[in-house]
């Protein structure tokens, strides 16, 4: 019998999939650490939620439970 991979629970935190397969970065990542240092204008279109690259959804697909 084949053992199942576990989701990266690191990573199911920062992205989901949508209903037709693609990944979507949930719109919190990259806005707590070192915030100070980032610009307004930078922490505000962080916060939106936006579609990964074909290359890094390859990549992504196999951590993330569908």
């Amino acid at each position: 019998m084949k053992n199942k991979q576990k989701t990266k629970r690191a990573i199911a935190k920062r992205f989901h999939t949508s209903g037709s397969g693609k990944i979507i970065k949930n719109g919190n990542t990259n806005t707590s650490h070192l915030a100070l240092s980032k610009q307004r204008k930078t922490k505000n279109h962080l916060r939106k939620k936006r579609q990964i690259s074909r290359a890094d959804r390859r990549r992504l697909n196999r951590l993330i439970t569908r």
